[in-house]
């Protein structure tokens, strides 16, 4: 039985899963791989006080190596529904495209790898290893009660991962342009410094925190990070956000708060850069405070089997080479790289998360027909 990959994307699509909510999303999911076999195994994971937020393992077979799908079934906000010009849960089909949230981030693609791997096992009855899907509910959002609980619960399971593609959409414009094997890291902080609210005709009596915050970050960004290097373009720090909420214009206010965002490669790590901002601040001295939070170390799969594999499989379906990248922001595959090699390629990203996304049909379909030689070309004998 071979599934069609537009009807089950419009399926789930059709399920308003957007985070945390599954909407039937994973119902749905499940039912069409246990229809070619699966064994499937849900996941709800919660924390104290919070509803629990379901994600779905799946395999199919027992034996290694074992080549991991992953990817998330919840979607993000709708945003102004007024603005759509279809349905964002329709499921809508106009002119070869089909609309709706969730369509290229990432429903499209999970439907493609099941598609590919219904043709794949009609097709080859007896393979030596296992495929399985890795999905959560909660990629969205917090990520805080999907991928990584789920990998842990793998561990604990003794299931192991030798490979891993997630289904991110990773194309600029066209299917084949580029697969991520890697991505940047994110530390966010939030700097406030505190000083002492006076009359500005009275600076002695007061103490102006602002100054001191502008020769903090002066020192911040007039440092370059690092050059970058083959793989990754250097790393950088931007200002977001400059706040001291005084509407006044004699009075010098006492707090001012600044938030920064670094996007750093492989030369830097979390805590050398946290060490690193702590002491370009105490250079400055005075009272401050720090906020600092990052979202995942940068990683690197060097380019190698996984990879390989995914080049030759766009370039027998498209005849395009596919450009090995490193750009863009963050995905589970920062959590899922310490267990296995892990590389991202899906559709293309041009309508992820804006007003009526979509996937055209004939990129759904060259999609599921790389997935289909990616997993002939890993299976083959």
């Amino acid at each position: 039985m071979i599934l069609d990959p537009v009807t089950l994307t419009q399926a789930l699509i059709r399920c308003p899963s957007i985070t945390p909510n599954d909407a039937g999303a994973l119902d749905v999911l499940q039912v069409a791989l246990e229809d070619l076999g699966f064994v499937c195994t849900r996941l709800p994971f919660e924390q104290e006080g919070e509803d629990a937020i379901d994600n779905l393992y799946a395999r199919l077979g027992t034996k290694a190596p074992n080549f991991c799908f992953a990817g998330h079934t919840d979607v993000v906000p709708v945003g102004n529904k007024a603005q759509w010009q279809n349905d964002p849960f329709a499921g809508n089909i106009k002119d070869g495209i089909l609309y709706g949230r969730g369509a290229s981030d990432m429903k499209g693609a999970i439907a493609a790898f099941v598609s590919a791997v219904s043709e794949f096992i009609e097709n080859k009855e007896k393979f030596q290893g296992s495929i399985s899907f890795l999905i959560t509910g909660d990629e969205e959002g917090p990520a805080v009660n999907g991928t990584i609980k789920m990998l842990d619960w793998l561990v604990a399971q003794g299931e192991k991962l030798d490979y891993c593609l997630v289904g991110e959409p990773t194309n600029p414009t066209h299917i084949g342009d580029m697969a991520k094997i890697g991505r940047r890291g994110s530390l966010n902080s939030v700097l406030t410094v505190k000083g002492c609210q006076g009359h500005v005709a009275y600076p002695h009596l007061a103490d102006n925190p602002i100054p001191r915050l502008v020769r903090m970050l002066d020192g911040l960004i007039s440092h370059k990070l690092d050059e970058g290097n083959d793989h990754f373009q250097p790393s950088n720090l931007e200002i977001v956000s400059i706040d001291v909420g005084n509407t006044a214009s004699n009075i010098i206010p006492a707090e001012v708060v600044a938030r920064f965002n670094i996007r750093f490669n492989n030369e830097q790590t979390n805590e050398g850069l946290q060490r690193w901002i702590r002491s370009v601040c105490d250079n400055v001295g005075g009272d401050y405070s720090l906020e600092m939070k990052s979202s995942g170390d940068a990683f690197l799969t060097l380019p190698g089997r996984l990879s390989n594999i995914i080049c030759d499989a766009v370039k027998k379906a498209t005849g395009h080479d596919i450009e090995l990248s490193t750009s863009g922001g963050t995905s589970d595959a920062r959590f899922i790289k310490n267990y296995c090699p892990v590389v991202e390629f899906g559709l293309v990203n041009k309508t992820m998360h804006k007003v009526d996304e979509c996937v055209v049909i004939d990129d759904l379909m060259q999609l599921t027909r790389i997935y289909h030689e990616i997993l002939m070309a890993f299976f083959k004998e």
